[in-house]
């Protein structure tokens, strides 16, 4: 089993077990929180007191360095049968949420990922939103991230939201389709509409609609729920909505994600449903709310009358009106 020659910097780490019990078959990126290069990244791993390590660093400057060795198991993700079966990438990253990485980091995390998966075999990425998904690898689910397994951000909102654009990009130099081709709905089953804006004012949403199109997006508006909601496409297959969903993020559109049936409406909402909270909405009793929080899935843990209380990693953020509440 080899290493990349991508890598311009080794400093194996005493925290790994040799060797691995599995093939590797999956991905596990992550945020390292701070903005190092590959260099620093294996110098921390080799010399901390932590029992931690990863196979890769790639540092804010686009350089790779190796940790562990891909014939071993890191101690990366806080499951050790995921490290066993995934090569653990920590790319530099900002210290506070999103955690950004920078452009240079992105790109080599991309070379990366691509050579690996040409050493491995690996034919396509798959990423799936849903961590039933990942956790057991359904549907050919082949990436996972460090919150699946623990109550951690990891790897952050701003690579978390680009896993679908890894897998697009990283497919594309493999030559694997990203998903199957779509055959038009028959006008049954579950439509999955992929949604980047929700307005009370229709010209706020066709400023954005116009602003799609231009970007070659087949764009249109819906009125539900007292919103106009901008949407891009309705598909049949959930995997085709997230290949949108992955150039839209790419082409930065992070507020999109994917929806059901009429657009998430409130009636279908229930306790244990993921939810995404509508764009500028205030706490059931009209407070304010941080802007990341309109970014991320939560999960609603309780719905009394109107009231919906949402939670994210298993910790509350506050009490809304369900009708501020679109299903994910």
């Amino acid at each position: 089993m080899s290493n990349s020659t991508l890598a311009g910097y080794t400093r194996i780490t005493k925290n790994r077990t040799s060797p691995r019990n599995h093939k590797i078959d999956t991905f596990t990126i992550h945020c390292y929180v701070g903005q190092v290069t590959a260099k620093q990244g294996c110098d921390y791993f080799a010399t901390t007191d932590r029992e931690c390590s990863a196979n890769y660093v790639v540092g804010k400057d686009g350089s790779i360095g190796i940790s562990v060795e891909e014939k071993d198991r890191s101690w990366c993700s806080s499951n050790e049968a995921n490290d066993q079966r995934a090569v653990t990438i920590e790319v530099a990253s900002d210290t506070k949420h999103p955690y950004a990485v920078t452009d240079k980091a992105y790109a080599a995390l991309l070379d990366l990922v691509t050579d690996i998966c040409r050493r491995n075999g690996i034919k396509k990425l798959v990423w799936s939103t849903k961590k039933s998904d990942r956790v057991n690898h359904k549907n050919g689910c082949d990436m996972t991230v460090h919150r699946d397994y623990a109550n951690k951000a990891c790897p952050g909102d701003y690579l978390y939201n680009r896993h679908g654009a890894i897998a697009a990009e990283v497919n594309k130099r493999l030559g694997a389709s990203a998903a199957e081709p779509e055959k038009p709905s028959t006008g049954s089953g579950t439509l999955y509409k992929v949604q980047t804006g929700a307005f009370k004012q229709k010209s706020n949403a066709q400023a954005l609609e116009k602003k799609l199109k231009a970007a070659g997006f087949d764009t249109y508006i819906v009125n539900t729920g007292g919103y106009y909601k901008v949407q891009v496409g309705a598909f049949s297959k959930k995997a085709n909505a997230e290949v949108m969903l992955a150039k839209l993020k790419a082409a930065g559109y992070s507020d999109a994600f994917i929806t059901t049936g009429n657009g998430g409406m409130a009636a279908s909402v229930k306790a244990g449903s993921k939810v995404r909270l509508k764009q500028g909405a205030k706490t059931y009793d009209g407070k304010s709310l941080a802007s990341f929080v309109y970014n991320r899935d939560h999960i609603v843990k309780e719905i009394k009358g109107d009231r919906a209380v949402i939670t994210y990693g298993g910790v509350v953020v506050a009490a809304v009106r369900l009708s501020d509440l679109t299903l994910v």
